[in-house]
């Protein structure tokens, strides 16, 4: 058996940002990773000879000094990265159905009211009331700052305000409501459900400044990889932990599929709270607490299309686009057959092969886990591949079509600039990423019950924590904070907060 300091469960950006400032502070670290891929959501995957992100089109608040940018600073990361801004007028722009504007978001928030006051005349105090109530409720998350200490009772007032009530109450501009809430894909947003701190923590960051990484978002999960292993640590692919021993009150190792068993002074799971739950056989765990989590509802999954374009055809564009139908907004995740998608995002990919022409795009749109559950039971790996049929490759391309075909009408002439595409639904999501219904963002956050929803990374057995997106926020940034309270409750101090800072 291997003896470690500590050993992680999940290469996604949350563990091994743990296994980074684990390693840092002297520990042996081991992560133990079930796919030949590492980095969750941080894979890429090649098709036709170009890169594809997985779930990482954009990153925020990558700008000198900002939150981000200190803690990849501090891990090494920011002198190696190929990284490309956005638009400063643009880094998303808002489009519907049956109007002909782009309404922008702009970097910098003074840019950001200047650019959305421009588009609705006489709705500057509106705007800047949000931008102010975005910064205001930001500043109330010390961890999101950089910043020891805090409280519960410092965040708690705020976590209770609904997304959609409160952009209802700063304006009457129906159409100025859509836009602010435009990109809630980036949250799965549900009216009357999804609290406001998760909007604001969220489009902050990218109002802060938005980037992209040139050639995918693997580098990130590579060059974390590399110090891992640099500082005595080890990266194990295709090793899927199937079991968490407990003896005596603590974890004593964690075997693997194939019966190999990792042992460490603490552990770390990277994995769905559920699923970590499920491999832990302990009476220590109160069977009230395991339902309690089993019973949180998950985020809804995502149908994705990827298309490798034709050389030179279609010119790139830095900004991301996202469009829904009119009135629609807040209703996506509500589709039925007969109308979807009501609504999708759009994303072009940088590359280092070409400035001025884009090589892939990437669609995103609402589907539920029910849609695909007939075939729930065949599981595509890297490890393991298992024919779907005729049925499903037919499902695909049927929904593929219909999306492309709404996706058409905004930017005629994208399918004649098509050289192929690949179709991914939510059991891609469950196979590739790990989580047991392909929910994009985890556990759904609730803003009439926030308590509930809330897990903290100590577990009660005294050496095993959580981390990841279902602890607080999702995204690459809402991991990489969630990581660091993980740290900070491993560790029993908050040092390493004052040392990001001042990286």
């Amino acid at each position: 058996m291997q003896q470690f300091d500590v050993v992680i469960i999940g290469s996604g950006i949350g563990g091994l940002v743990c296994g980074n400032i684990l390693s840092l502070e002297g520990m042996k670290v081991c992560v133990l990773e079930k796919n030949k891929q590492i980095g969750g959501c941080l894979q890429t995957f090649s098709r036709d000879k170009v890169i594809f992100d997985s779930g990482v089109h954009y990153i925020g608040s990558l700008g000198k000094g900002q939150n981000l940018y200190q803690v990849f600073k501090y891990l090494g990361l920011m002198d190696k990265l190929k990284l490309q801004k956005m638009d400063e007028d643009a880094f998303d722009k808002i489009i519907i159905d049956n109007d002909e504007m782009e309404y922008p978001m702009a970097q910098g928030h003074d840019n950001f009211i200047k650019k959305l006051s421009a588009c609705f005349p006489g709705e500057e105090k509106a705007i800047k009331a949000y931008c102010e109530t975005i910064m205001s409720i930001c500043q109330r998350f010390p961890l999101y700052n950089l910043r020891s200490g805090g409280s519960y009772k410092e965040k708690e007032e705020v976590l209770e305000i609904d997304t959609k009530t409160y952009i209802e109450t700063i304006t009457k501009n129906k159409k100025l409501q859509a836009v602010l809430a435009g990109n809630n894909i980036l949250y799965a947003g549900q009216p009357g459900k999804t609290p406001f701190y998760i909007h604001a923590l969220i489009l902050n960051s990218y109002i802060e400044s938005s980037w992209k990484c040139i050639d995918g978002g693997s580098q990130i999960a590579k060059y974390l990889a590399q110090n891992i292993r640099k500082h005595g640590g080890a990266v194990l692919c295709n090793r899927e932990a199937k079991k968490i021993k407990e003896e005596n009150g603590t974890v004593a190792y964690v075997e693997l599929e194939n019966g190999a068993r990792f042992s460490a002074t603490n552990y770390i799971s990277n994995l769905h709270p559920v699923k970590t739950l499920e491999m832990l056989d302990t009476p220590l765990i109160r069977p009230a607490f395991k339902s309690r989590i089993r019973n949180l509802e998950n985020s809804i999954s995502c149908f994705s299309v990827n298309l490798v374009l034709k050389k030179n055809t279609l010119k790139y564009s830095r900004p991301n686009y996202y469009w829904h139908k009119e009135g629609e907004v807040w209703n996506m995740q509500d589709y039925n057959q007969d109308n979807w998608p009501l609504g999708y995002a759009l994303f072009f990919s940088p590359s280092s092969k070409t400035k001025e022409y884009a090589e892939t795009l990437s669609l995103l749109a609402y589907m539920r886990y029910e849609e695909v559950k007939e075939w729930e039971g065949t599981f595509n790996t890297d490890s393991k591949q298992q024919e779907r049929g005729k049925s499903y490759d037919d499902f695909k391309t049927q929904k593929a079509e219909r999306l492309l075909a709404v996706v058409e009408k905004k930017f005629p002439g994208l399918k004649s600039a098509i050289q192929s595409y690949y179709a991914a639904t939510p059991l891609s999501y469950r196979d590739y990423l790990g989580t047991g219904d392909g929910s994009l963002y985890g556990i759904v956050k609730d803003h009439k019950d926030p308590v509930k929803t809330l897990i903290a990374p100590q577990t009660k057995l005294p050496n095993l924590y959580f981390t990841g997106q279902n602890l607080n926020l999702h995204g690459i940034l809402g991991a990489t904070i969630t990581a660091l309270a993980t740290c900070t409750a491993l560790l029993g101090n908050e040092n390493i907060i004052d040392k990001i800072k001042n990286a």
